[in-house]
């Protein structure tokens, strides 16, 4: 071991000799050869960042010239990028951007007015049918009355309001029926109202008014289309008028800028098709009876023709009695048949479209007329099988005198 020892030892002093000059700094060449590639280095990742868009090749070309030039990379298609997230809806009360307005956008104030408001404002109406205003129907700087008896004082029917946009601005108006009482029935006319833009109800204008052509409004709305569709009757059931007489019919009125124009619906009633034409002729004969206070025997005949266009299939004869039934059709009257409450009637089989029938009444009257005596009416009246009776196309010629005071 001790003859190894020289040689171990000599090689130990060599490897450390060489361990020392690795980790020792480097001489002043090696300093200054590091130096000039740091420098390099410097410049290079300047130039890096100054000019953003060199390609990558160019880049590590001038980091690295003392290299090989690399291969060109393949060229690959870009990709599409991916689609956005759906912004961030925006908190309350911060800023956002306006909507676009849209062709639907209201122009105007909002015209929807309650039944409380149009009462309590003073407002201006279209004008009345002939002879109304003159009646006292006003039309400027009107106070609507409401549940009035009064007559020719204008007032707002019961109708519900409608509201939609009937002049096409965006904004809603408010449809009302308006009416004025002259005597057991009343003038109407349906009425758009909106406001103006200093917020006061105004007046648009009159979708329709009755008239000598149509006497009732029964209804009015507003179609999704902004168009009005009213419904009309030819007649007002009152004073004893039945409901089963009225006629319906739906007319569709729409707003052309300067005023409401009918747009759909017939324009008019024409006669009714369930009226038909009867016409009555009579003659008579008056006989005095034999014995005291016996009085005279008054025989009528009347003689029904039918016209036409509908059959008639029952006929009443009013105010014909005026004495004590003495025989002829007088039984054959059907019983519990009175259609006039102050005028008996007798209601008998009626006469079909084309042809005539006879009817004979036997009567007894007085010898000589009372004082009251008058010379009286005599009417047939066209009845269904329902029992009810219907107005004549041609009322005129269904009425004959009596031939004598009774």
């Amino acid at each position: 071991m001790s003859d190894l020892d020289p040689l171990l030892r000599e090689r130990l002093g060599a490897y450390r000799n060489d361990v020392i000059s690795q980790v020792a700094g480097p001489g002043p060449d090696k300093a200054r050869q590091l130096l000039r590639r740091r420098r390099r280095m410097t410049a290079a990742a300047a130039a890096t960042a100054v000019v953003l868009a060199v390609t990558p090749v160019v880049i590590n070309a001038a980091l690295h010239a003392d290299r090989t030039p690399p291969v060109p990379v393949e060229s690959i298609p870009p990709t599409a990028p991916p689609t956005p997230a759906p912004p961030t809806p925006t908190p309350t009360g911060s800023p956002s951007q306006s909507p676009t307005p849209s062709a639907t956008a209201p122009t105007g104030p909002d015209g929807r007015i309650s039944r409380a408001q149009l009462l309590a404002t003073p407002v201006d109406l279209p004008s009345w049918p002939a002879g109304m205003a003159e009646g006292g129907c006003t039309t400027s700087n009107v106070r609507l009355k409401t549940n009035t008896k009064q007559t020719y004082v204008s007032e707002l029917a019961d109708d519900e309001f409608e509201y939609g946009d009937v002049d096409g601005d965006g904004a809603d108006e408010t449809i009302a029926v308006v009416a004025c009482r002259y005597g057991e029935a009343s003038a109407k006319q349906v009425v758009a109202f909106e406001r103006n833009s200093d917020d006061r109800i105004v007046t648009v204008g009159r979708v329709v008014r009755t008239d000598d052509e149509f006497t009732d409004i029964l209804a009015a709305e507003i179609t999704p289309t902004g168009s009005v569709r009213v419904t009309v009757a030819d007649i007002v059931p009152c004073c004893e008028v039945p409901t089963y007489l009225r006629r319906e019919q739906v007319r569709t009125y729409r707003w052309d800028g300067q005023r409401f124009e009918q747009t759909d619906g017939p324009t008019t009633f024409g006669p009714d098709p369930r009226l038909t034409n009867l016409k009555m002729s009579m003659t008579h004969e008056l006989v005095e009876v034999p014995g005291t206070d016996a009085g005279r025997e008054l025989t009528t005949v009347f003689t029904v023709t039918n016209a036409g266009p509908v059959d008639a299939p029952r006929v009443s004869f009013h105010n014909i009695e005026h004495g004590g039934r003495a025989g002829g059709d007088w039984t054959r009257c059907e019983p519990g048949q009175r259609w006039d409450s102050t005028e008996p009637g007798c209601l008998l089989p009626g006469v079909p479209a084309g042809e005539s029938r006879r009817y004979t009444f036997v009567q007894r009257v007085p010898a000589q007329p009372g004082a009251d005596a008058d010379t009286e009416s005599f009417s047939v009246v066209h009845g269904d099988a329902q029992g009810r009776w219907w107005p004549d196309l041609k009322p005129d010629d269904n009425v004959v005198q009596s031939p004598i005071r009774l």
